[in-house]
């Protein structure tokens, strides 16, 4: 503890807020709540806190401001950049009880949601009142709208319906100082100077933290048909993106590597959906507006086929057929989490992708023969995610160190694409020390007097992003 008050006092005060079982400070609830997925970070929290309101949000905090208290919000933790986990004795503020679902407008299509809102929640919500939430992705059966918002999470689906920011009309935030804001109120049109709501979506907690959001929805599309296509070459992905998209609206276009698909497939115990492996896959999702649509993308397929372009393709008959096709991309960062993965999430633009794999590929190859990769990614918006899975018998800090030496090798890579080392996963811990690949000297100062104005005491989710 900072200052004058002890442990016991600080924990007390807490749950007069709280309530006093949603204060924890078992070893098992603090390491559970202080880790995320990208497992590659030992959790050390000081305690976990669970308020169930933006108000008792906006209460702790003025405690751990006065008493000098770091705080990591923390949602469903499925991130993978060590964006949520707690390593220097913070305390974690978990924000999954503020999870209701409240003030759906028909007319503006517009619903208000805790932070703490499943983003399936969200979708099904939706669905129920005949509308659709697109942002969607594989960690949506757990993944919080809080975080969604924090890290402008992408998905699948990014090529159609954009990414989590445009979907986002205002934002009710908690300053570190414990000051509740809320921002643009769902206003479409707001022409009044700067935009505070997009400052802190994306921001990783590090500005404030996020309690609720009015969202919005939209119309769902028609029945989605799915393609997916086995490609031998590399270069042959970009051919096929660019003819089917001069031919049909495009929802998803999605890649993996036959080594991706051989994780999922093992660990889903699935049966492979061709005769014969290729080395990569292509997954193509578009809305079933008429047959014309649908005949439109067979004759797409037809000429990719007859360039050889793909060495063989399936079509979905029905929903369900649909579903069954995305198990093979949905399922890979779980079957690969296990080992776990070194991951960077990076991005080029679309053009570039085919070149820039090629070269980041050939670079792991050849300096780290002994490390298996697993490719896969959203590829219609340029975002790749590089996953360098650690051989059983190397330690993990060896591996975390092996893998953070070849970083700075594969970003100038990235570099000379002018590309992103962090896509939709944020930049967190896991890519804080290599901001400089993809942001000017300028932007970073710039960035830090942001933090500097908004959170001068850096307790809110201090050593992340920047």
């Amino acid at each position: 503890m900072k200052g004058d008050l002890s442990m016991s006092d600080f924990t007390e005060q807490l749950k007069v807020i709280v309530g006093e079982q949603y204060v924890l400070t078992e070893q098992e609830d603090l390491l559970t709540y202080g880790q995320d997925w990208s497992k590659l970070y030992q959790a050390d929290p000081l305690i976990v806190v669970r308020p169930a309101s933006t108000e008792e949000v906006a209460a702790v905090v003025k405690l751990c401001a006065q008493n000098s208290i770091a705080v990591v919000p923390s949602g469903g933790r499925t991130g993978l950049s060590g964006g949520a986990v707690a390593t220097n004795k913070e305390l974690v503020l978990s924000l999954e009880r503020i999870n209701q679902i409240s003030h759906f407008n028909a007319v503006d299509r517009t619903v208000t949601c805790g932070a703490g809102v499943i983003t399936e929640q969200l979708q099904n919500f939706a669905t129920e009142q005949n509308l659709y939430y697109p942002v969607d992705f594989a960690s949506s059966g757990s993944s919080q709208i809080g975080g969604n918002i924090a890290t402008n999470a992408g998905g699948i689906k990014v090529l159609r319906y954009g990414l989590t920011r445009d979907w986002v009309t205002g934002l009710t935030v908690v300053t570190a100082t414990g000051e509740i804001m809320r921002l643009n109120h769902g206003l479409i049109k707001n022409a009044t100077g700067y935009d505070l709501r997009h400052l802190f979506i994306g921001s990783e907690g590090t500005l404030g933290i996020i309690t609720e959001a009015i969202m919005r929805l939209t119309t769902p599309p028609k029945e989605p048909s799915v393609m997916l296509l086995a490609v031998s070459e590399l270069a042959n992905v970009s051919n096929i993106l660019e003819y089917f998209q001069s031919k049909i609206d495009l929802m998803a276009f999605e890649f993996f590597s036959q080594a991706a698909l051989d994780k999922v497939l093992e660990h889903r115990q699935l049966k492979a959906p061709f005769e014969a492996a290729s080395e990569y896959y292509v997954l193509i999702e578009f809305e079933t507006v008429s047959e014309a649509t649908t005949d439109e993308a067979l004759m797409a397929f037809e000429y990719a086929a007859e360039n050889g372009w793909l060495d063989d393709g399936l079509i979905s008959q029905s929903n369900q057929q649909a579903e069954e096709l995305w198990q093979y991309r949905e399922g890979i960062s779980e079957s690969i989490s296990h080992y776990p993965p070194y991951k960077n999430d990076i991005a080029v633009t679309p053009s570039k992708v085919g070149e820039f794999l090629t070269a980041v590929d050939d670079f792991v190859k050849s300096h780290y023969p002994e490390f298996e990769t697993i490719w896969f990614g959203h590829i219609g918006d340029g975002n790749l995610h590089l996953n360098i899975l650690k051989p059983a018998a190397m330690a993990l800090e060896q591996f975390k160190q092996t893998c953070a030496e070849a970083n700075p090798d594969i970003f100038k890579i990235l570099a000379s694409f002018n590309g992103s080392i962090s896509a939709e996963h944020g930049v967190g811990l896991l890519k804080r020390d290599y901001l400089n690949f993809s942001r000017s000297e300028s932007e970073i100062r710039l960035m830090r007097s942001i933090k500097q104005s908004l959170d001068p005491k850096n307790l809110l989710n201090p050593g992340k992003l920047i």
